[in-house]
């Protein structure tokens, strides 16, 4: 049997999965609202956050 430290590492979930089988329909789309917003927010800090990393490598670009 495989040691502990021999597993690979597992990433932590983020976001807790919903029993979906208890949501209605309406229910159901709601959380895929919810679920866009949240995607939206993220993206837009990805963005943000590659526009200050790109900023930094023209600032400290050589010559």
């Amino acid at each position: 049997m495989a040691a502990e430290e021999d597993l690979p590492l597992r990433k932590p979930k983020r976001l807790e999965r919903l029993v979906l089988d208890t949501l209605g329909i309406d229910e159901l789309r709601d959380y895929i609202g919810e679920l866009r917003e949240e995607i939206a927010r993220v993206e837009a800090d990805i963005a943000r956050k590659q526009s200050h990393r790109s900023a930094a490598d023209a600032f400290f670009k050589r010559p």
